[in-house]
């Protein structure tokens, strides 16, 4: 890889910290750019731990347009990963402004930034709720794009931003990754998904039920068009997501233009799949109990991941089993600690 120091804006949270950690391992120099706002400090020294090296960490938020001009003009920068974002969907339909602001303002903010610095290599943190609702499994990248909620809505509008200032200026290599569903933990057992809040995302959740600190799994609908009428999702492992993030740098380097790739598994797992997954792992069944479905929520999704074949030589090896044992080992390792 030809990039010496690259930037992680939301460096330290759970996708970012795991992308941070393979980066240092190939000798790559991570610059961590973070407002702690969902994450935690002693991420950088648990890091430190991982890597045997120093971490480079700025404290700043996304829209602080001073502290991104001087973030480039203190390192030799030239690639970024764009990570920070508000990524919650049920609080999206309750704070819409505040997710317009962060996530589509953050990424032009930064995106002014880069330009500024000549810097025009950046892979950004999509989403698969790009694809709205659509019909079509697997979803393939030309499935038709849309949102059900303000969370889709400024994954998409920040895609539309990145094509058009492609369109405008053919400096810009752009990867977009669409992600699935980013789950488990490091095998160090040092990183993993830690929310500052009560989590919105289901493995999280269950694992805090696991951990005796919520008392059972929420299910939300269970009259889905799906085999066992719950939400159906592809889950991918953290550590797979990090893998894709470094093929999509060395793509872009070497190509010197963008893509647009979905990483997933390919396969969908259920919601009572994915508890009952968890559930062996820790060795006993953990309760749970059905609530109305939440507004915004899609019956089913789970990616086409030839793309990301054909594109960057990428395809997720950790099955459920493997991402619900590490997400538990990261919890039990993690008990007790900040």
């Amino acid at each position: 890889m030809s990039q010496d120091h690259v930037l992680l804006t939301g460096g330290a949270g759970f996708i970012g910290s795991h992308v941070a950690a393979e980066l240092a391992m190939r000798n790559v120099v991570p610059v961590l750019l973070d407002n702690f706002a969902n994450s935690r400090r002693s991420v950088i020294g648990r890091l430190e731990r991982i890597t045997g090296h120093p971490v480079i960490c700025e404290e700043a938020d996304i829209l602080d347009a001073d502290a991104l001009a001087g973030v480039f003009a203190r390192y030799p920068i030239n690639a970024v990963v764009h990570f920070a974002a508000l990524k919650a969907v049920g609080e999206s339909l309750e704070r819409p402004l505040d997710y317009f602001q962060t996530n589509v303002s953050g990424l032009i903010g930064l995106m002014q930034a880069m330009q500024n610095a000549g810097v025009f290599t950046l892979v950004f943190s999509s989403s698969a709720t790009v694809y709205g609702d659509t019909a079509r499994l697997p979803i393939p990248e030309t499935a038709p794009l849309g949102y059900k909620n303000p969370y889709g809505f400024t994954k998409l509008a920040c895609e539309q931003v990145i094509e058009q200032a492609e369109e405008a200026d053919n400096r810009w290599a752009i990867g977009r990754l669409r992600y699935f569903n980013p789950v488990g933990a490091h095998p160090s057992c040092l990183i993993g998904e830690d929310p500052n809040d009560s989590p919105n995302n289901l493995m999280p959740y269950i694992a805090k039920v696991a951990a005796g600190e919520l008392p059972e799994v929420r299910i939300f609908g269970d009259d889905y068009p799906t085999p066992d009428g719950t939400g159906v999702r592809d889950y991918i492992h953290v550590c797979d997501l990090a893998d894709g993030h470094l093929k999509s740098l060395d793509v872009l380097h070497r190509e010197g233009r963008g893509h647009v790739v979905n990483l997933g598994t390919g396969r969908g797992h259920s919601v009572k799949e994915v508890v009952d997954a968890y559930s062996r792992a820790v060795g006993r069944d953990l309760p749970w109990s059905i609530h109305p479905r939440r507004d915004g929520d899609v019956a089913a999704n789970w990616a086409d991941p030839a793309c990301a074949m054909d594109l960057l030589g990428f395809q997720a090896t950790r099955d459920l089993d493997d991402m619900c044992r590490s997400s538990w080992n990261w919890i039990q390792a993690s008990a007790g600690r900040e």
